[in-house]
């Protein structure tokens, strides 16, 4: 049992996955971060890793909308 615990106890200090880095920033994007993974983040979270995959998602949203307004002027032309 204290093996099971011990183990459960480690997982609670480790920083989030990437995975999980990437599900708080979307989240966020849309304003939909749960109180636990808020608070998760910032006590385990480092900036740099939310910074980054933050500008990365911003680009990735931006070019999105260039692309679906190019496609819709190309249609409409």
């Amino acid at each position: 049992m204290s093996d099971d615990r011990h183990r459960d106890d480690s997982r609670e200090d480790r920083p989030p996955s990437l995975g999980q880095t990437v599900v708080s920033v979307l989240a966020a994007f849309f304003g939909v971060q749960s109180s636990a993974n808020r608070e998760r983040d910032f006590t385990r979270g480092r900036p740099i890793h939310f910074i980054l995959i933050g500008l990365v998602a911003t680009v990735a949203f931006i070019l999105a909308l260039v692309l679906i307004v190019r496609l819709i002027l190309a249609t409409a032309a």
